[in-house]
């Protein structure tokens, strides 16, 4: 099923966008992380139109041209969770199922969290939620595992990994085709500037996120290097709605492009619960 791209106007800023799927059937909001843009979701978004299920997939502030700004303070949270609310008001989308993978899964939550009424339900990938991140920190492997944040909050950042064809992100698992978005002018700096806004100063008080009341599944892979297993345990604390956890065995942290089938099926039963 084809999928119509769009330019949706939050503001002073541009979200690129694409829909499919079948006119009146239930949406669904599917929100990327570092560095790769929308294009991740590329494997599930049929999949989930073959279930029978609209979707929506957002450029976020940064890696939408339109919408990049240059200041730092202008990524932190509360503006990103914004503008995917201001989208959703746009298209006149009242309830969707939201999803969520890295740094999307951050902005679920915190969406989940604190627009209740407008999602019916919770899918992230990855990333736990935000308060079981900060406990896994305070102990256990995630610091060692979050420890590149430091390389990204630093100064020429950008050079170092784009140096040598962007072999830094190459070897992390990031295709030639997804870091061809990168190297627009300002397009890294963008992306950088999540975790610059974010995990500086008070990083609990940046973070901080309201318990989950929707249903929820995470999905979690055990061969991840940069989430660890502590981190995803823990959220089912943080969830007081109907709560579930998958396991995918030997799966890197690229969940959406490795392994769309999985993921796709996971959104797809948590769209039959209301």
């Amino acid at each position: 099923m084809d999928t119509e791209q769009r330019a949706v106007t939050v503001g002073e800023h541009t979200f690129d966008v694409r829909i499919g799927g079948q006119a009146g059937a239930p949406w669904v909001v599917l929100l990327h992380g570092f560095p790769v843009n929308s294009s991740c979701y590329d494997e599930v978004v049929p999949r989930l139109h073959e279930a029978g299920l609209r979707t929506l997939v957002i450029d976020q502030r940064g890696y939408s041209a339109g919408a990049r700004p240059t200041e730092v303070d202008q990524y932190t949270l509360d503006h990103l969770v914004a503008d995917v609310i201001g989208v959703l008001d746009a298209l006149q989308i009242h309830y969707a199922l939201l999803v969520g993978h890295d740094w999307g899964g951050i902005v679920a939550w915190h969406l989940a969290g604190k627009h209740l009424g407008r999602f019916t339900g919770l899918v992230v990938a990855s990333t736990g939620h935000p308060t079981a991140m900060q406990a896994a920190l305070a102990a256990g492997d995630q610091r060692e595992r979050s420890s590149y944040i430091l390389d990204f909050l630093s100064e020429g950042a950008e050079d170092r990994l784009l140096a040598d064809d962007a072999a830094l992100l190459r070897n992390a698992g990031v295709s030639a085709a997804e870091l061809e978005p990168l190297k627009e002018p300002g397009a890294l700096t963008a992306a950088l500037n999540w975790y610059r806004a974010n995990f500086a100063g008070d990083i609990k008080k940046n973070l901080a996120c309201p318990p989950i009341e929707v249903p929820t599944t995470l999905v979690w892979s055990n061969a991840d290097a940069a989430l660890g297993r502590e981190q995803a345990e823990l959220s089912s604390r943080y969830v007081y709605g109907d709560y579930r956890f998958c396991e995918l065995d030997g799966v890197d942290h690229w969940i959406p492009q490795r392994a769309a089938a999985a993921l796709a099926s996971e959104i797809s039963l948590r769209s039959a619960v209301f």
